[in-house]
């Protein structure tokens, strides 16, 4: 196109604003002039956003919050859907928050012909296939995360790119930095396993008892490892209540003592000195294995969220690391078999003998485009693209 795009953007939580901030940065880059309108947070809105309403209304609406906020969030959609139509923009890219993202992309495009672009592909290939066909209706085009994903959206009719995931241009923390979080900590050289129960509360009440338990099976086993346990912010205070009866006198990580950079910096020397991880399952994988940092995944649900999922789960593992590498070298034990008898030995195996994994690790960085393009570039360019 011969003028610079006129784009409306759209994040809904403060993982879709550090995407979409990369993204207009990649965007202003490629085709200087660009201009932007949309919803977004405080890194979108460092890059020239000015933002239609706090995106924090956004944030705070999940499962648990939305029949309390319906009316709100549907009074937003509206407004935003309008404020599009206003605008007239070159393209609407909507990012992840798929509740408000999918419903603004229908009502813009059952009003007009605006290309429309959904940037963070949803997890067909795991669970619910169908919400491919019906986000063709109102999406012209996804930018996909994970390598293995545009199949699922081409088949649904869309144009899919992979981009490339963000993890890939995070920092990782030097052997220095590793060694001087050790000594900092008075660690020296002992095994160090890293114990990340998840960052919401119900996660920290269903996942603290067996893995505590899998913690003291682990210190009895091998009495010299350390215990190093990063909190994430919201859960900090649960946390140290859960591991205060905990072996091994473990090293709570507490992001709100110190500012957010300090904070991300001894959590990412932490990952770095690690020897070996016990993780809820999640994109904390994908951080783990940045850090070649070998894990076991665990996780556990509600039984009625476990019957319910189990019947519509399509792929054998919920790992990124195994889907990536196309490996199964990261154990997991999910639903039933989060339990301590079976989760403890996987950590003692994979402390013995981390090889394997780290070969996997290595494979999901590259595929993932660890050493090309930065994600958010990569982004932008398949945006402009869709223009030719």
């Amino acid at each position: 196109m011969s003028a610079p795009p006129r784009v409306f953007i759209l994040a809904g939580e403060p993982s879709g604003d550090k995407l979409g901030g990369a993204l207009m940065a990649g965007l202003k880059a490629l085709s200087p002039g660009v201009t932007f309108e949309g919803i977004g947070g405080a890194q979108m809105q460092a890059e020239g956003l000015h933002s239609l309403f706090d995106m924090a209304e956004l944030s705070v609406m999940g499962l648990a919050e939305i029949l309390p906020k319906y009316f709100h969030l549907k009074r937003r959609i509206a407004e935003t859907a309008q404020a599009v139509i206003a605008m007239r923009p070159d393209v609407l890219i909507t990012i992840d928050s798929p509740d408000f993202s999918l419903r603004v992309a229908k009502l813009v495009k059952a009003r007009s012909n605006i290309r429309t672009v959904h940037y963070v592909a949803p997890s067909v290939w795991a669970w619910r296939s169908g919400r491919a066909a019906k986000m063709a209706r109102h999406v012209d085009q996804v930018l996909a995360l994970l390598p293995f994903e545009p199949p699922y959206m081409e088949a649904a009719g869309m144009r899919c790119d992979f981009v490339g995931h963000p993890v890939v241009s995070e920092p990782v923390a030097s052997d220095a930095e590793a060694a001087a979080f050790r000594a900092a900590h008075g660690l020296g050289a002992a095994p160090i396993l890293l114990v990340l129960p998840g960052s919401r509360g119900s996660e920290i009440a269903r996942l603290g008892a067996p893995f505590g338990q899998s913690v003291a099976r682990m210190v009895a086993a091998r009495p010299e490892v350390r215990i190093v346990v990063p909190a994430a912010a919201p859960v900090a205070g649960a946390v140290k209540d859960l591991v205060a009866g905990w072996p091994g006198d473990p090293v709570v990580l507490d992001p709100r003592e110190g500012s957010y950079a300090e904070a991300m910096t001894l959590k990412r020397a932490a990952f770095r000195a690690a020897d070996v991880a016990l993780a809820a399952s999640g994109t904390v994988s994908l951080e783990l294995a940045a850090a070649g940092t070998p894990m076991v995944i665990a996780y556990d649900m509600a039984p009625l969220s476990r019957a319910i999922i189990s019947r519509m789960v399509r792929v054998d593992t919920v790992t990124l690391v195994n889907l990536v590498a196309e490996s199964r070298t990261v154990p997991e034990f999910i639903g039933k078999r989060c339990r301590a008898d079976l989760i403890a030995p996987a950590i003692l195996r994979v402390l013995e003998a981390p090889d394997a994994q780290h070969a996997a690790m290595a494979l999901t960085m590259q595929r993932l485009g660890q050493g090309g393009e930065a994600p958010g570039l990569r982004a932008a360019r398949a945006v402009l693209d869709g223009f030719l």
